[in-house]
């Protein structure tokens, strides 16, 4: 059985009068028949081939991808030298290809030279500290049209929907609180547990409900709780808005006149700083009941005794200095998470990059307020 050959590509130059030229394109302009004239890298005459170029098609039998943009890039690279090309002859479905194919191709931009070693160390450096300030304007933009948005409902008579911010205080608050619970017990359970371990080398055990109280009450309730309501419900937030934003639903509620930020994430600000509080109590509570059972167990203190301790230890403004930081928490929480919601695009991979990234922020703005509480504490006595 005999193999067929393609028959080859080949190139004829006519002279024109005057400065032009004809090139006769014959055979097979395939793959598998280009290579000779692929050495040229589209070059199929050499540059002093005039300012008139005909390209005559009559002779090419078959014309594939690879043939059309050899002949295409050649056109692109003579008009791109002042010459004036134009086709001859040909199928229409030859010409449609050539027609259709790009001038050239895109080539990717060369990578950046490096620059200084000190433009390298601190560029970075720069871009965070613009990004930050970045964050500081949205989200005071995000708590100043949350609040005008809810006047501007009170104003027409409408108000503040209460069946959105219960809904939200049952998404935020009451299911939240098993794990904030939960939680709680077991943080004061091992406080308990590890500082009656310590002290008992010093005889002073029953100093623990002191350990417990004051650091529970001021700082660990409030933290805790905040922290898991970023993880729980900041995350949510993100989500939620960042899900809308990808389905154009913040789009339709501008169209329609409302103000999103004030419909979406009003709401959700006032059951966070309702929610928050609340849930601090409560791990209070569950905290003070797994170091009081513990102490019980481990160090033989008595519930009656860890009562009276307590009140002696504890006085109105330990309780006062953690519950005063937890509104505080809870906006920030609520600020970070819908402003990191607005800022989703339309992937999924950057609904789940915003995500991430509220949780991180809302944890490390709440850990950072909470030091500047304690600093501020520390420096009005309080």
């Amino acid at each position: 059985m005999k193999s067929v050959h393609p028959e080859s590509a080949a190139i004829g130059i006519d002279e024109l009068p005057g400065e032009g030229h004809r090139i006769r394109l014959s055979g097979a302009w395939r793959n598998n028949s280009l290579g000779p004239l692929l050495q040229n890298n589209g070059r199929l005459v050499p540059a002093n081939g005039g300012k008139s170029l005909e390209i005559d098609l009559n002779a090419v039998s078959e014309m594939d991808m690879a043939g059309a943009w050899l002949v295409r890039r050649f056109i692109a690279v003579r008009q791109k030298e002042g010459a004036e090309v134009r086709l001859a002859g040909g199928t229409p479905a030859m010409r449609e290809l050539l027609r259709v194919l790009p001038e050239d191709v895109k080539h990717p931009p060369p990578p950046p030279a490096k620059g200084p070693l000190f433009q390298r160390l601190f560029a970075p450096v720069g871009k965070a500290m613009v990004n930050l300030w970045s964050d500081v304007v949205a989200m005071m933009f995000v708590l100043g049209s949350a609040v005008h948005g809810a006047q501007t409902k009170l104003g027409r008579g409408s108000g503040i929907s209460p069946a959105s911010v219960v809904t939200q205080m049952d998404h935020m608050g009451v299911r939240a609180v098993p794990i904030v619970a939960l939680m709680s017990f077991l943080i004061g359970a091992i406080i308990a547990q590890q500082g009656a371990f310590q002290l008992r080398y010093f005889g002073a055990e029953i100093f623990v409900v002191d350990l417990v109280g004051i650091l529970q009450l001021r700082e660990i309730g409030v933290l805790l709780t905040a922290i898991m309501v970023a993880g729980r419900s900041g995350s949510a937030i993100t989500a939620e808005i960042g899900s809308m934003k990808m389905r154009e639903e913040i789009d339709a509620l501008k169209v329609i006149g409302l103000n999103p930020i004030g419909v979406l994430v009003f709401p959700r600000l006032v059951a966070l700083t309702i929610v928050l509080p609340l849930l601090t109590i409560l791990a209070n509570f569950s905290a003070l009941y797994g170091a009081a059972l513990v102490a019980w167990s481990y160090s033989g203190i008595t519930f009656d005794v860890f009562t009276t301790r307590l009140h002696s230890a504890v006085d109105y403004s330990t309780v006062a200095s953690g519950m005063i930081k937890a509104p505080f928490m809870a906006l920030i929480v609520g600020i970070v998470s819908a402003v990191e919601g607005m800022k989703v695009g339309g992937s999924a991979e950057s609904l789940g990059r915003h995500v991430t990234a509220a949780v991180v922020k809302s944890i490390f703005v709440v850990i950072l307020v909470d030091a500047l509480f304690a600093m501020f504490y520390s420096a009005i006595d309080f």
